[in-house]
């Protein structure tokens, strides 16, 4: 169910600041659960740090739920050297939405921006913001994550995985050429406060999946929810194809539980990577038995047009290979979450 009376969501948590005071009075609070991985928490830091314009049109806080609390001496040090006030908010094994709850019960900004810890902001990522604002006057919105140059190239290969129109419909990229309804997502989604508040912020029922459950709400009572297609961060994701796998998978859980709570959530999109591996397991099964040898080959057809555009689009064969696997794990991954969910048995 949606959030308790502000006031409760920071009670037993500890709180700390480090870095310069916070600002009193900013545009925009930048919100980030955190848990372990210092490298990509200091990378967060130093990103949110170099942001154009004065740092006091912004706050930082983080709510961190490392089991041994190793993590707030890595933030201090990290808050310190880039010279940036970083608030945080403490509690061993701190969930997810209990910890985005309570950075947006502890903001000061009229505007929450809910982001991942493996994101990294552009420069002009705040000016992207307001100029985005400016001429749409969004309530609610989100914007792309892509992978700059310097990103491994599995890390590009997992960003086009998750973000191409060939791959996903353009439903996670923001692509104009989606296939589906644009709901900003956790990695870079920003409202306004009175509209968070006004729908009971994230529900803490959801462990995955929860920020789409948040931008449903919010479509559902009449905000002004869009897309800042300019608004893009640099979003690192997972650093093996297993971290990958075991992610997907959560998410094909996760549009179960969506389905079922919100009603006309299920499409045929969001099935395709479940139908999409029975059928390929299916053509491999009949080419193998030779009962019947042609399907498989547009199996082969659809993988080949993911290693061209990946290629050319990363300008590097080795990407392309590389998006190939990447594509392959993220619809495996998908679909035995999806399955396991419609089986009674989701993975959290």
């Amino acid at each position: 169910m949606p959030t308790a009376p502000r006031a409760e969501l920071l009670e037993g948590l500890e709180q700390s600041h480090y870095g310069p005071a916070r600002s009193a009075e900013p545009e925009f609070s930048l919100i980030s659960p955190t848990f372990k991985r210092p490298d990509e928490v200091r990378e967060f830091i130093a990103s949110a740090a170099q942001l154009a314009g004065p740092k006091s049109r912004f706050e930082v806080i983080l709510a961190d739920g490392t089991p041994d609390d190793s993590l707030r001496s890595e933030i201090q040090a990290a808050a310190e050297a880039a010279g940036l006030g970083v608030t945080v908010l403490y509690r061993a094994g701190l969930p997810v939405s209990d910890a985005r709850n309570a950075a947006a019960a502890a903001a000061r900004a009229p505007w929450l921006i809910f982001l991942d810890s493996d994101c990294l902001l552009p420069q002009g990522y705040l000016d992207s913001v307001g100029q985005g604002l400016a001429r749409d006057a969004w309530d609610t919105f989100g914007g792309p994550d892509a992978a700059p140059p310097d990103f491994s190239s599995l890390q590009k290969a997992i960003s086009f995985a998750m973000t191409s129109v060939l791959t996903t419909g353009g439903i996670r990229g923001g692509s104009s050429g989606s296939t589906a309804t644009y709901y900003p997502r956790g990695f870079n989604m920003g409202m306004r406060a009175e509209a968070f508040w006004a729908v009971g912020g994230y529900d803490s029922q959801f462990k995955c999946g929860e920020d789409v459950e948040l931008s449903i709400r919010v479509r559902e009572v009449g905000f002004r929810v869009g897309l800042i297609p300019e608004a893009v961060v640099w979003h690192k994701r997972r650093a093996t194809l297993g971290q990958f796998y075991r992610q997907v998978r959560r998410f094909g859980s996760a549009r179960i539980a969506l389905a079922q709570r919100h009603k006309g959530q299920m499409k045929l999109t969001h099935a395709f990577p479940f139908a999409f591996m029975l059928a390929w397991i299916a053509a491999l099964a009949l080419h193998l038995s030779g009962l019947w040898t042609q399907p498989v080959y547009l199996f082969h057809g659809y993988f080949a047009a993911v290693l061209l555009l990946s290629s050319i689009q990363n300008r590097s064969l080795g990407v392309g290979l590389r998006s190939v696997a990447a594509t392959a794990v993220m619809f495996a991954g998908y679909a035995v979450g999806f399955a396991a969910a419609l089986l009674g048995r989701p993975y959290r």
